[in-house]
C-alpha cells in the first residue's frame, strides 16, 4: 500500500505540469526564442510575436489583473525571452540576451509573477496599446446621454456678435456657477446612436471642439475661449472636463457574454481597418469596462440549394460567422462604449457583431 501511495503522487507530479498549463496561451509556430525591446513597441505587440492569443496576459506576463492595473516594468534595450516550458514571458535587463532556462552572468532576470516589478520612473516604459491612436479621446466628450442633452449650456452670443469664434475670442453663458469651477469644455452634439436592434436612442456623439475658461461669473457670464480645434459658434455646448483618464488597462475577457454590434466607425466612414476606433451598442450598464477584450464576426453567408423535382424546394444554409478582428475597450459610457482595433484580417464594417473572444 505504501508503494501504491509513492505511484500516485509520482503520477500527480508528473501531471501538475500539464494542468498548470492546459489554460495557458498558446505559443505561435514561428515564436522567436528573444525579443529586443524597442521604441514604438507595445505589450500588445510584443505578446502577439510569441502567442496566438496577446490579450491573455495573466497567463503570458503573470499579472493578477485585480492588483496590477498600471505595469510599467519593460523599456527599450531590454530582451523579451520566451520561456517554451512554462508558455510565459521573462524580461532580460541589462540589454544583453540569456537562455530561458534562467540568468547567465551580467543578466538579471525579472520574473513577472507573482507580481511584476515596478521601475521608479513611468517615462519611455512600453505602453500596453497605442496609446496615440485614443489619446484624444480620454480627455475629451465622446457622448452626451439623452438625459442630459436637453439641460446642457449652450453659447448664448459672441462678443459683438462674430459668426465664429477662435482661440482667445469672448462668448456668453446663462446658467454658470461658481461650484462647478471656471474650466469647461464645448462640443456640438453630432450623430445619434441607435441601437440596431431596439431601436432606442443611446445618446448622441459629442463632437469636442475647444476649451474654455469663465472670467466672470453672473446672470450672463462672460467665458473666453483657450482653445479651439473647430470653428466655435452660438449654439454650441459646454460640458464640464472628465479629466485625463488611465490608458494603461491589463486586457481580459469579459466575466460575462457579451453580445454587441459595430454601430459607428470614427470619422464617419462605412469601414475601418487597424489602430481604428469604434464605437459598440453596449456599455457599462451591459457589464463592459475599460481593458476587455473583444472579438468581431462577420455574418456567414446565406447558400441556396436548388432542388431537382416538381414538389422539391430550395434549401437554405447559414455559414458560420467568421471571428476575424479582436478589439480593446479603452472608454465605457453607461448605454456605449468605444473601442480599438488591435488585430484584423478584414476591413471593419458598421453592423458587424462582436462578442466574446
Amino acid at each position: 500500500m505504501h508503494n501504491m501511495h509513492k505511484i500516485i503522487i509520482s503520477l500527480i507530479c508528473c501531471l501538475l505540469p500539464a494542468f498548470a498549463l492546459a489554460g495557458a496561451a498558446e505559443v505561435r509556430d514561428n515564436a522567436p526564442d528573444s525579443h529586443v525591446v524597442v521604441k514604438g513597441d507595445t505589450l500588445w505587440d510584443i505578446s502577439a510575436k510569441f502567442f496566438k492569443d496577446p490579450w491573455k496576459w495573466p497567463e503570458i506576463w503573470g499579472l493578477n489583473k485585480d492588483t496590477i492595473k498600471d505595469p510599467h516594468w519593460i523599456y527599450p534595450g531590454d530582451v523579451i525571452l520566451l520561456d517554451r516550458m512554462t508558455g510565459s514571458l521573462r524580461v532580460s535587463k541589462n540589454g544583453a540576451a540569456a537562455s530561458t532556462g534562467g540568468a547567465t552572468s551580467g543578466t538579471e532576470i525579472i520574473k513577472l509573477s507573482p507580481k511584476a516589478i515596478r521601475e521608479d520612473s513611468e517615462h519611455g516604459s512600453i505602453p500596453n496599446i497605442p496609446l496615440a491612436d485614443i489619446a484624444p479621446f480620454l480627455s475629451q466628450p465622446l457622448v452626451i446621454d439623452t438625459e442630459n442633452l436637453p439641460g446642457a449650456l449652450t453659447l448664448l452670443g459672441t462678443y459683438e456678435q462674430h459668426v465664429i469664434l477662435g482661440s482667445n475670442d469672448v462668448a456668453y453663458v446663462k446658467g454658470l456657477t461658481e461650484d462647478k469651477g471656471i474650466h469647461w469644455q464645448i462640443y456640438r452634439p453630432g450623430k445619434t446612436f441607435i441601437d440596431p436592434e431596439t431601436k432606442a436612442v443611446l445618446g448622441y456623439e459629442a463632437i469636442y471642439l475647444g476649451d474654455a475658461d469663465v472670467e466672470k461669473f453672473a446672470d450672463i457670464s462672460t467665458i473666453r475661449i483657450i482653445r479651439a480645434v473647430q470653428e466655435i459658434g452660438k449654439g454650441d455646448r459646454l460640458i464640464q472636463p472628465s479629466g485625463i483618464l488611465t490608458s494603461n488597462y491589463v486586457p481580459h475577457a469579459p466575466e460575462k457574454p457579451i453580445d454587441a454590434r459595430v454601430i459607428s466607425i470614427y470619422g464617419g466612414v462605412s469601414q475601418g481597418g487597424q489602430n481604428t476606433v469604434i464605437t459598440l451598442n453596449k456599455g457599462s450598464r451591459d457589464g463592459l469596462e475599460n481593458g476587455h477584450v473583444l472579438a468581431i464576426y462577420r455574418q456567414g453567408e446565406t447558400l441556396t440549394e436548388k432542388s431537382k423535382g416538381f414538389f422539391a424546394k430550395d434549401v437554405k444554409y447559414n455559414l458560420p460567422n467568421t471571428r476575424y478582428a479582436l478589439l480593446f475597450v479603452f472608454r465605457t459610457f453607461e448605454k456605449v462604449s468605444y473601442a480599438l482595433v488591435l488585430q484584423t484580417s478584414l476591413p471593419v464594417s458598421l453592423l458587424d457583431k462582436v462578442q466574446n473572444p
